[in-house]
């Protein structure tokens, strides 16, 4: 059918390789499934092996090309190994998502420098320095996708922003200056930027009943988010479709950042 044909063409991502971060829990890891569905060949890298285990044997017993590396992506060296490690197994990247993510939200009166530098090693500094391995080669080859996710706390502080908020921030300012300098050469670099969503990254809030129900109230469809919420969202930004969207933040949100 001309349908399937168009569709394929606009959307599939047969023949790419995917690196995810962040992508054995949560909306890393519905990511990760949305683009090893569509066809791509993807690495998942996380910190537990036992979750990541997990992921990729779901994803091969599906028909996908998958496979993991455990990495900390809290250091530098930690950052560099796991990258290596991961075009190591089915080559280098053209499409890059940082789902990875750390939300460590003390009082802002008591925000020590333990905790900013830990919040910008993984939120912030891992996407950079994973962007510039990734980045150039994508570039050269004349596809590439890069795509971060984001916050609300990028654009407005509440639930005691802190320095997650400051990194997810600087995370979007990245996506910019990436977008500035590998959009000419074929790679677009955007943002996807959750609502509340129901994940372990959040169980401080999704623990609290009444603070969830408010949350779905602030929305204009009624609910809080689910992590498969982004699987379309996801394929669309790493695909074809996208290529005329870069430097953007997608808002994935049931319309609470505009009710």
């Amino acid at each position: 059918m001309i349908s399937q044909t168009y569709l394929s063409e606009l959307f599939s991502l047969d023949g790419r390789n995917a690196l995810v971060t962040g992508g054995s829990s949560g909306i890393g890891r519905a990511i990760a499934g949305a683009l090893a569905r569509a066809g791509a060949s993807v690495v998942v890298v996380a910190r537990k092996e036992a979750e990541l285990a997990a992921t990729v044997d779901e994803l091969t017993a599906d028909g996908c090309r998958a496979a993991w590396v455990s990495a900390d992506l809290g250091s530098r060296e930690g950052v560099r190994a796991a990258a290596e490690k991961a075009a190591g197994v089915f080559g280098e990247p053209d499409i890059l998502v940082n789902s990875a993510g750390i939300n460590l939200r003390p009082p802002m009166g008591e925000l020590g420098e333990d905790v900013w530098d830990t919040t910008m090693a993984v939120n912030l500094e891992a996407p950079f320095l994973l962007g510039q391995r990734f980045g150039p080669g994508m570039a050269e080859r004349g596809f590439g996708r890069i795509i971060h996710v984001t916050s609300q706390q990028a654009h407005r502080a509440f639930v005691q922003s802190g320095a997650y908020g400051v990194s997810k921030g600087a995370l979007e300012s990245l996506a910019r200056s990436q977008a500035e300098a590998w959009s000419p050469y074929g790679v677009t670099c955007n943002t996807l930027v959750p609502g509340f969503v129901m994940t372990p990254l959040n169980e401080r809030l999704s623990s609290d009943p009444e603070k969830v129900a408010a949350l779905a109230a602030r929305t204009m469809v009624g609910r809080n988010g689910l992590a498969d919420d982004f699987a379309g969202a996801a394929v669309f930004l790493a695909s074809r479709a996208s290529a005329y969207v870069t430097g953007q933040a997608l808002f994935v949100d049931g319309g609470l950042s505009v009710h």
